[in-house]
């Protein structure tokens, strides 16, 4: 029998009124489990109505529609996530908003190789500007940045493929790895990384690829004191260490998703950052 065809009116409703409540999904599928249903389809009905469900409500508020997100695969709150030709540690993960501390992604030699062949192309960073569609200098960030071309070197395609095995993405989804150099004093303040949906310049903007749906900061050095990643609307603070890398991902382009971040300002020594943003589609 299909999966449509034994998601009841009733088994829906069901779902809907144990979540909303506060029974957590684990407890929807043990119940499911303990009345005879099979744990796969009992996780994919709960998945798919829920989904649904939330997908209504938002709809119905006003917010723009959900977007498929990268997805690193924690159901079973591995260690480990094997990318192939290193195993990255999962250090801690929170799913209201998804944000993921990621441990060796990077080697201290691989850290300092992209740092490297940054260095000579850095300059004062820029930012999208939504209602254009074009750069700006932002006063919020004030740091220095460049970037690398998918796949310009050796390091950095290794990497991009790392990154689309940690997080279920195709290398060609993702823009070019942006690398930011933040001296002391220097922060960017906090800010979303979608694209606002009102701004004028935001059509153009989205033909390259679609929206953002994802971000992955690593961190290519630890600075002395500050530098952390803040998630103000939590609040969390990611102290930056050397190749550790934090994602966080946002299903629609609005504050709902609660990945308001930015970049504290460094009080000791000097921050170096890989940024890779993942778009919705093929970013060209």
């Amino acid at each position: 029998m299909s999966l449509s065809q034994t998601i009841t009116p009733e088994l829906r409703q069901w779902i809907i009124d144990q979540a909303s409540a506060g029974v957590a999904a684990p407890a929807l599928i043990e119940g499911m489990r303990a009345a005879g249903w099979n744990e796969d389809v009992a996780i994919a009905a709960v998945e798919l109505v829920l989904r649904a469900h939330l997908d209504k409500v938002a709809l119905d508020k006003g917010l723009p529609p959900a977007a498929p997100v990268p997805d690193p695969a924690l159901a079973e709150s591995p260690l480990h996530i094997d990318v192939g030709d290193r195993q990255v540690e999962v250090l801690m993960a929170m799913a209201n908003p998804r944000v993921v501390l990621f441990g060796n992604l990077l080697s201290p030699e691989e850290c300092q190789a992209i740092i490297d062949a940054a260095g000579s192309r850095m300059a004062r960073s820029l930012t999208v500007q939504t209602a254009t569609g074009g750069q700006e200098v932002n006063q919020a960030r004030t740091s220095d940045g460049m970037f690398f071309e998918r796949g310009e070197n050796a390091v950095v395609a290794r990497l991009e493929q790392r990154i689309a095995r940690l997080v279920n993405w195709p290398v060609q989804n993702g823009e070019g790895l942006q690398v930011l150099h933040y001296r002391p004093g220097a922060e960017y303040k906090p800010h979303y990384d979608y694209f606002d949906p009102q701004e004028a310049g935001t059509p153009s903007i989205l033909q390259r690829g679609g929206q953002r749906v994802a971000t992955l900061v690593i961190y290519l050095n630890s600075p002395a004191k500050g530098g952390g990643t803040t998630f103000p609307d939590v609040p969390l603070e990611i102290a930056p260490r050397q190749g550790n890398a934090v994602f966080f991902s946002y299903e629609r382009p609005h504050p709902s998703t609660r990945t308001l971040h930015g970049g504290a300002p460094v009080t000791e020594g000097e921050k170096w950052i890989a940024t890779k943003w993942l778009r919705e589609r093929e970013f060209k």
